[in-house]
């Protein structure tokens, strides 16, 4: 995973108090960085993390806000690498508030891409979404058009020694905020019912320690301007209750059987399978060990990019990557996952 390159590197993590970003400033910690700067909205959750890496002078955690160009300038002063975690990332939120979402995931991004390259940053490394595939919300919508942005501003880079823009794409990280696992969590915790929007639904699903490592990973992968899909097992949803139930009721003294399921129907905007790579995609993407490579659509205007990589598996793709179409983990899989990765560990207490 190249852990030498990030020796004496100064990084800049955005959205430094989330779920990936704090796992990725914990993991990048442990690097031999000579600077690590983090900035985030959350002025609660900041000030905890701060106080978490105080004895650590190379770390410095700053309140800062994507909209704020002329700040987002200043913080990347000195900096070699940007791994952009910031975003909103709830869908109902967004479709709900779209403005705040265009402000933050679209007019911030632009922020990124002008401060990287007014600092001659020399990587900058976007986390994007399955969400971003055929989107039919907002917040789907946004995290395409940040792929995007990042495409364009690499296929324009003026210098060939430029910032190398490029993105990586994945599924859903169990146990993140928002994600189903807390709410099943708690909703067994209660009694139930755990409820589910549909028993059919598949999704990507990866562990946030995976999720992390293959975003590591990619940033020196990079040529510049792809989007990196990230390799992950599938499971239905209903089988993800149906296992948290097993495993979760005895906890808090519940039999397994006496935990109801209730379907609620599916939500707005909600996809009954997740896509993490399109029809069209496939096209101009290389599958690799780990991930699949999708270049860009559109040339560099100014400098020729070989996307030549370690580990080829392919040259061509010939099916999409979407949950409806991959075989899903079976429930006794499923479980080994979970237990294998701790996924429920904290809800032990």
């Amino acid at each position: 995973m190249h852990f030498e390159k990030w020796k004496n590197k100064s990084v800049l993590i955005t959205g430094v108090c989330g779920t990936v970003g704090s796992e990725l400033l914990r993991q990048i910690s442990q690097l031999g960085c000579r600077r690590i700067v983090g900035i985030d909205n959350n002025e609660s959750d900041l000030f905890f993390l701060s106080q978490t890496y105080a004895e650590r002078d190379e770390i410095r955690l700053f309140l800062c806000d994507l909209r704020d160009r002329e700040e987002i300038t200043r913080k990347m002063r000195g900096i070699d690498i940007v791994l952009h975690a910031a975003a909103l990332k709830h869908v109902i939120l967004c479709e709900e508030a779209p403005r705040d979402a265009v402000q933050t995931n679209i007019l911030g991004m632009m922020n990124i891409i002008d401060a990287a390259e007014a600092n001659g940053v020399e990587r900058v490394l976007f986390t994007s979404s399955d969400k971003a595939v055929n989107p039919t919300n907002v917040m789907g919508t946004t995290k395409l058009m940040g792929e995007r942005l990042i495409t364009a501003a690499n296929a324009h880079a003026l210098q060939a020694d430029g910032p190398v823009f490029a993105s990586t794409r994945f599924g859903n990280v169990l146990g993140s905020r928002g994600s189903v696992v807390p709410l099943f969590a708690r909703q067994i915790a209660g009694g139930g019912p755990v409820t589910l929007t549909d028993p059919a639904m598949t999704r990507f699903i990866m562990t946030l320690q995976e999720a992390v490592r293959l975003v590591m990973s990619s940033v020196f992968l990079a040529k510049g301007g792809e989007v990196f899909v990230t390799k992950m097992p599938v499971a239905r949803i209903s089988d993800l209750a149906e296992v948290m139930i097993a495993e979760l009721a005895p906890r808090h003294g519940l039999p397994p059987q006496e935990v109801a399921v209730r379907c609620i129907g599916g939500k707005p905007g909600e996809k009954l399978y997740e896509e993490l790579l399109s029809e069209e995609e496939m096209r101009r993407t290389l599958e690799l060990e780990d991930f699949f490579a999708i270049l860009p659509a559109f040339k560099s205007v100014y400098r020729n990019i070989d996307y030549c990589y370690e580990g080829l598996v392919a040259e061509h793709v010939s099916n999409p990557y979407n949950s409806r179409l991959e075989q899903a983990m079976s429930s006794t899989e499923l479980a080994a996952y979970l237990r294998v990765n701790h996924i429920l560990k904290a809800e032990e207490h």
